[in-house]
Formats: structure tokens, C-alpha cells, sequence
């Protein structure tokens, strides 16, 4: 008997468990599993002896193959699927998260490779960013202690890290700590204008995500350029601005940005000049649009901006109060320190930093990467004082009310 499972168990709890060996059976000849619903059903209802009985398949020759897939780690986390996600009874520990759409695949097949050369045996849950943090939100929710987490977190998301019903109350309890082992961390992030080291020693943030303007000048008028986040304010922009209100994670730093150079008044105002929200992608193609009905200014992050450069009537402004930002945070439990060690040094690499990177398009944090930004591209941050003092979850509820006080 292995240790892994036995081969009287359901098929549907073995792939669940090891999703893994779901190739495998496909190329047996089990086609009807790559239907999410027969697995869910039909798998319940046959064991894996049956299952092979009825094709005349070699238990013992299967089972093997089944431990060398799950023991091989061959996880096929670069093959475009929105999720990779490995739940493994033996693992070491568990890292969950979402990752910016435009590396995701980059990530995944380096963290891939590197499981695999180190023979770590990791429970894995990382998405697409275009999920969402609910699936995460949820379960932290629901937890009852910090045993019901997962090791390591990574993502964008003020929401998730900072409000008290969520991650938020476990860092009051200490339970994570930033583990990057920088004293000093990319000379961008720590200067006299803006230091996102937490003094607390927390939270660790690994990149950001800046949020700048495209601003369309056909459809600009007889109205002054927009150089600012003041100037988007006024209101000769109304119904003329769009806002990544589809990307939670941009949408809520806006607010916070916004919040912290022009308070609720500032939120207030953009919420009336708001013509539509959508996501990123969307934006970048509505903004080369001269229509009329198309935003004159758009808000959008930093790499999408750079795909909408062509087009002589757009163009790219990095705001004078600077690009607010939204962080990439990596935490990880302060117990799991020495457990979770070469996965957090793997994570702290110049690989992963130079593959989040994208040539300066996720401006990083870590202090051997050039970030290629010039002295005018400041940046807007809420602040550790704010974090620290207030109740984050709190201030975006408070924020989304006053964005959403349009006058009738």
C-alpha cells in the first residue's frame, strides 16, 4: 500500500486531491473526466479498481504511475488555465494568492520548475488576478485560528491584508511577519518622499502597481491637458473619466490615494466625473476610441498604459502628485519561518523580481533591481501611519460611499 491513497477510493477524491494524475486518466482512455460535471458526478459514484477493471487497465502498473506523477510534481502550472491549485497530504506548508494577469504564466511555470528541481511538496492555490480575492476572503473569514491559513500570502489587496475582519486582525496578533530579511529595501520606495517599509516589520511588499493617466486629446476640447489627479477633479471633466472599477484591487488604492491627497471631498468629486468602469484591458481599448462617448482621460496601471502608447491622439501622464500605487504584498506566517525558508528565498530572488518586474512596468521594491523610472515619477501611498492608526476595511467602505454621492 502507498501512502497517497488507495486504489479503493472514489475517482473523484483522488483528483480532487492530486489533480495532477487528471492527465493521467485522460490518456488511459478516461476522456469523460476532462467534463468537470461527469468527474464531479460519475466520479463520485466509481471507485479507481472499477474504473480500471472496466478498461482492462493493470492496477499495479497504474498505481506506480500514479505515484511517479504525484511524487515527480508534475503540476502543469504554465498551461494557461486561471488556477493552479495542488492539495497534497504530505506537503510542507501552503502558499495562496492571485497574480497580475500579465506575468501569471511567467510565475507559475518559474515557481513550477523550481518545486520540481527542489522536490518540495507545497499545497498550492494561486489565481489570475481577474478571479478576485473572494475565494481567499472567504476562507479567512471563516477561519477560527491562524492554523486554518495558509503559510504564505501573495497578492494585491488592501481589503484582504488590512481590514480587522480579515487578515487584518491576525496581524494585530503578530501571527505574520515580513520575512524578506532587507534592511533597506529599492532606493524608488525608500526616500525622503515614501518608505514602504513597514516599521512594524509585518507586511513586506515585493512590487507595485501604478496607476497613471491616458489621456485622449481629441476628445480633450477647448478643456485644459490634465497633468494631475487635481486636474481630473474639476469639473469641467464630468462624465469624461474612466475608472478600473472592475479591478477591485486598483479601484480601492485609487480611493486611498485620492483619500490621502484630497480626502473624501477629493472621492467625492471623481465619483462625478466618472463615465464608466471597466477593467484594464477594457480601458486601454476604449481609450483609442475618439468617439464622443469615450473617456477623455482614462485611470488605468502602469502596464496596460504601455499598451495603448501607439496612436498619435493618446498619450501617457504620469500624474504630477505622482502614480498612485497598489502593492504586491508577500507575508508569511512568523512560525512557519524556517519551514517555509526556500520557498520564501525563491520568492525574494532576483528570478521572481525581474519576472514581476517586466522591465520597470511593476515597479519592484527589491533593493538589486533598477526600476528605470525617472526623478519626476513620483508615487502616491497611503502610508503606515493610516494603516497603522485606522481601520482600512473601515475607509473603503467609507470611500465607496462617498464615491457613489452624486448630486441628483
Amino acid at each position: 500500500m502507498n501512502k497517497y491513497f488507495k486504489l479503493t477510493e472514489k475517482v473523484f477524491d483522488i483528483t480532487e486531491r492530486y489533480p495532477q494524475l487528471l492527465d493521467l486518466f485522460v490518456a488511459k482512455g478516461f476522456e469523460n473526466l476532462r467534463n468537470e460535471t461527469l468527474r464531479k458526478t460519475l466520479g463520485k459514484t466509481i471507485s479507481v479498481e472499477n474504473a480500471l477493471k472496466m478498461k482492462k487497465i493493470d492496477p499495479e502498473l497504474f498505481e506506480k504511475e500514479m505515484i511517479e506523477r504525484i511524487e515527480n510534481r508534475r503540476w502543469n502550472f504554465g498551461d494557461g488555465l486561471t488556477e493552479a491549485k495542488i492539495e497534497s497530504e504530505t506537503a510542507i506548508g501552503s502558499i495562496e494568492g492571485v497574480l497580475p494577469c500579465p506575468v501569471k504564466l511567467q510565475l507559475l511555470e518559474k515557481f513550477e520548475n523550481f518545486l520540481e528541481s527542489q522536490k518540495i511538496d507545497l499545497n498550492v492555490d494561486l489565481r489570475s488576478a481577474s478571479l478576485g480575492l473572494e475565494h481567499i476572503a472567504e476562507k479567512v473569514r471563516n477561519s477560527e485560528s491562524e492554523d486554518d491559513l495558509a503559510d504564505i500570502y501573495m497578492s494585491a489587496g488592501f481589503n484582504l491584508f488590512f481590514d480587522k475582519k480579515l487578515i487584518g486582525k491576525y496581524m494585530e496578533q503578530d501571527v505574520f511577519r515580513d520575512m524578506s530579511g532587507f534592511e533597506h529595501i529599492n532606493p524608488d520606495f525608500e526616500n525622503a518622499a515614501i518608505d514602504l517599509r513597514d516599521p512594524l516589520r509585518r507586511y513586506s511588499i515585493i512590487a507595485v502597481i501604478p496607476a497613471v493617466l491616458i489621456v485622449n486629446k481629441t476628445l480633450l476640447g477647448g478643456r485644459p491637458y490634465p497633468k494631475s489627479w487635481a486636474d481630473i477633479l474639476k469639473p469641467e471633466f464630468r462624465n469624461s473619466v474612466s475608472l478600473p472599477v472592475k479591478d477591485l484591487d486598483m479601484f480601492n488604492a485609487v480611493m486611498l490615494g485620492i483619500y490621502k491627497l484630497y480626502g473624501f471631498e477629493g472621492i467625492r468629486k471623481l465619483g462625478r466625473n466618472l463615465l464608466e468602469g471597466m477593467h484594464p484591458a477594457q480601458m486601454v481599448k476604449g481609450a483609442k476610441s475618439s468617439r464622443g462617448t469615450a473617456p477623455a482621460v482614462s485611470v488605468v496601471p502602469y502596464f496596460f498604459a504601455q499598451m495603448a502608447k501607439e496612436g498619435g491622439s493618446l498619450e501617457i501622464v504620469w500624474p504630477e502628485e505622482g502614480a498612485i500605487i497598489s502593492p504586491i504584498f508577500l507575508i508569511a506566517k512568523a512560525g512557519a519561518r524556517e519551514r517555509m525558508k526556500p520557498i520564501l528565498d525563491f520568492l525574494y530572488s532576483k528570478e521572481i523580481g525581474e519576472t514581476i518586474h517586466v522591465g520597470g512596468k511593476f515597479p519592484s521594491t527589491l533593493p538589486f533591481l533598477d526600476n528605470r523610472l525617472g526623478k519626476e515619477q513620483k508615487f502616491v501611498w497611503i502610508g503606515w501611519d493610516t494603516i497603522h492608526s485606522q481601520d482600512i476595511g473601515r475607509l473603503l467602505r467609507d470611500a465607496e460611499e462617498a464615491f457613489s454621492d452624486k448630486p441628483r
